[in-house]
């Protein structure tokens, strides 16, 4: 075997705005004014944290001396301890960071990896998230899966959890008793070792405030504090999204490299080949001259939680109309399925057997063609299109920061 690893792939997403930014009403001098101000926002947006923290991020771990003490190692570092401690994972905040966190393991995690044994899954842990709203029964059946009543824990593996809380628990006590109840529960569930406890709770906070304090008197091993000048969007690239990453086996440095990539296309492509500035454009054009508000879709249910996590970050209130944009995929990130045959026995007995060896990405195209609307397109519901080369740390890391970018220049 070669000990020469290839290259993956780096290609980069592309954004298709010609449905929006065309629309009626947008002359030409209105778009020459409009990309006169993206100009300056661009200007305006190039030392701001969100935007330079991927960047900060790689630098500083790819700094030879530097590295052992760079966040990113330090997050590395923490994963590694967790995932040979542990089986479940617990993420637990408010607002963008759990949603963040989310979106980048079910898009660059295996689809089904809570579901696969500890050997399939690589020894890592399983995740599981809590964000708001709270709701009694899931927290409930959380409980059943972390901590029975009425049945002892062992010291197996399989049955050890940690918890990876974000925030400041200040500001909504429903988070703040949230932390509560799971930190009660994981006291029982080692016997009351708080040296245990430190070494399985990691916050992710503020400089000060309620979750600092909590990690403070529990003795935590591993606080991780997050700047208070980074925005909404911000958190998905701090410790709050990339260690549960991380300890699921996701290559978060390519899922950096993929952000830092975006921001240098944000920073060096001129405004009519600017993903970022282009698509921001459209959306405050929409938003100011129609009152049309941004919505995601996308075929693969792999970017659901990036649709969540997207919707967040733009908090833009439904108003009836929408701009529909789609996300589509390329490419499958692993080998086509291909349609099989049947045995003899039931040869054809769905009408199939003319499909037999048809890839499945062939297939689901086709369907989709299929079911396309022949009329042509509803000039009151604008859409226009992000393409993926494919689904995976570098094209998602690609994505994360084309929005946060974007949401910042609108």
């Amino acid at each position: 075997m070669s000990v020469i690893r290839p290259k993956l792939p780096e290609d980069p997403i592309a954004y298709e705005p010609a449905a929006a930014w065309m629309r009626r009403g947008s002359s030409p001098d209105r778009r020459d004014a409009a990309e006169a101000g993206l100009e300056q926002a661009r200007k305006d947006l190039l030392s701001c944290a969100d935007v330079v923290r991927p960047d900060q991020l790689l630098d500083t771990y790819n700094t030879g001396g530097g590295r052992a003490d760079s966040e990113l190692f330090a997050i590395l570092q923490v994963a590694r301890r967790i995932r040979d401690t542990v089986d479940r994972v617990i993420v637990l905040g408010d607002g963008c960071g759990p949603l963040g966190a989310r979106a980048i393991f079910e898009s660059c995690a295996h689809p089904c990896h809570n579901d696969l044994s500890r050997g399939e899954r690589g020894g890592r842990p399983r995740l599981s998230f809590v964000g708001s709203p709270l709701d009694n029964d899931a927290m409930q059946g959380l409980l059943d899966l972390v901590a029975p009543a009425g049945k002892p824990r062992r010291s197996d593996l399989l049955d050890q959890w940690a918890i990876i809380v974000g925030g400041t628990t200040d500001g909504w006590p429903g988070m703040a008793a949230a932390t509560r109840l799971l930190l009660a529960s994981l006291f029982e569930s080692v016997g009351g070792d708080r040296a245990e406890v430190a070494d399985r709770v990691v916050p992710i906070t503020a400089d000060a405030g309620g979750l600092a304090d909590l990690a403070a008197a529990l003795g935590c091993t591993t606080t991780f504090t997050i700047p208070e000048s980074l925005g909404v969007g911000g958190s998905v690239f701090t410790p709050y999204g990339l260690l549960p990453a991380a300890v699921v086996g996701i290559d978060v440095v390519r899922l950096l490299q993929g952000a830092a990539a975006m921001n240098r296309r944000f920073r060096e492509a001129p405004v009519s080949e600017n993903p970022v500035l282009q698509f921001a454009g459209a959306s405050r054009h929409m938003a100011e001259q129609e009152g049309i508000a941004r919505v995601l879709a996308s075929p693969s249910s792999q970017l659901d939680a990036v649709g969540r996590w997207h919707g967040r970050l733009a908090a833009t209130a439904h108003r009836g109309k929408t701009l529909t944009t789609k996300l589509v995929v390329k490419e499958p990130r692993r080998d086509p399925l291909v349609v099989p045959a049947l045995p003899a026995c039931a040869a054809n007995a769905d009408g199939l057997d003319r499909l037999t060896g048809t890839s499945w990405p062939d297939l689901l195209a086709a369907t989709h063609a299929d079911h396309a609307s022949p009329e042509p397109a509803n000039p009151e519901q604008p859409t226009d299109t992000i393409l993926l080369p494919r689904v995976d740390e570098h094209s998602i890391g690609q994505l994360l920061q084309f929005f946060v970018l974007a949401r910042l220049v609108e």
